[in-house]
């Protein structure tokens, strides 16, 4: 039975869809099946891993309004192992669409309840704030990742965030937990880079994850040739990195 894992924070600019499509990749690339849910109308996890957002017909879009099914809008990536259920612009009209609608914050759920016997993880990038396409995206997951880059204001509104998946955790998904924290964005050369990490770990000690990504040139410039980091620069700190996550995840969830 595979595991949903969204990676969640309202904070733009934190490493969310670059840890979904490196994590994805890293999971893949050791072996396990993933599907990565593109719930982000920047669709830049979809581009990412090499599929054109243009030609997109179907995506996330029309499966959260039920005029396709999760199954037929699935795609497979450029990167071994790995489907993608893709995005489109379309998907920032989603929220005004479900406002209305019976059970909105379930729609994700419904959809992709199924799929979970086909894959080892579904992992899903969510979009830069706390609307409804993330409360769908936390209704549907059975855990969260969430990025924090190691810079000035790190910590600010991930409060709000923490407060979100506990109001989650009450009134839409009792078993919403939280996967852990994943500082990004590290320079060890930077005083406030390690201030930063300190903080984290002295506050949420046995949430964080061990792996810490660091600042990677390569990390940034693969997604501009659709690649992930793995099919781009294996032998990058970036790949390094997100295959020493990889494994971390799997060590805690199937051992």
């Amino acid at each position: 039975m595979g595991k949903i894992i969204a990676i969640a924070n309202q904070k733009g600019g934190v490493g969310k869809t670059t840890t979904s499509v490196n994590l994805a990749a890293s999971l893949g690339a050791l072996e396990k099946k993933v599907l990565l849910i593109d719930a982000d109308p920047q669709a830049n996890a979809s581009s990412g891993l090499g599929l054109d957002v243009e030609a997109i017909e179907i995506g996330s879009y029309q499966v959260l309004e039920h005029t396709a099914t999760a199954k037929e809008a699935i795609v497979p990536s450029n990167a071994p192992n790995v489907d993608v259920l893709p995005a489109h612009i379309d998907l920032v009209a989603i929220e005004i669409e479900l406002v209305d609608k019976e059970a909105r914050e379930y729609m994700l759920k419904k959809a992709i309840h199924d799929l979970k016997s086909d894959y080892d993880y579904i992992l899903i990038d969510c979009a830069p704030s706390l609307g409804l396409l993330t409360l769908n995206a936390l209704t549907a997951a059975d855990s969260v990742i969430i990025p924090i880059q190691c810079e000035y204001f790190a910590l600010e509104g991930l409060g709000k965030l923490l407060n979100t998946i506990k109001s989650v955790q009450k009134i839409h998904n009792v078993t919403l937990d939280i996967e852990g924290l994943l500082l990004t964005m590290y320079d060890s050369r930077l005083r406030l880079s390690n201030q930063v990490v300190e903080e984290v770990q002295k506050h949420f000690s046995d949430m964080v994850f061990e792996t810490i990504i660091q600042r990677n040139v390569r990390l940034g410039e693969a997604p501009s040739y659709g690649e992930s980091i793995i099919n781009y620069d294996v032998a990058s700190k970036g790949a390094v990195n997100y295959l020493s996550l990889a494994k971390e995840l799997i060590n805690k969830n199937e051992l």
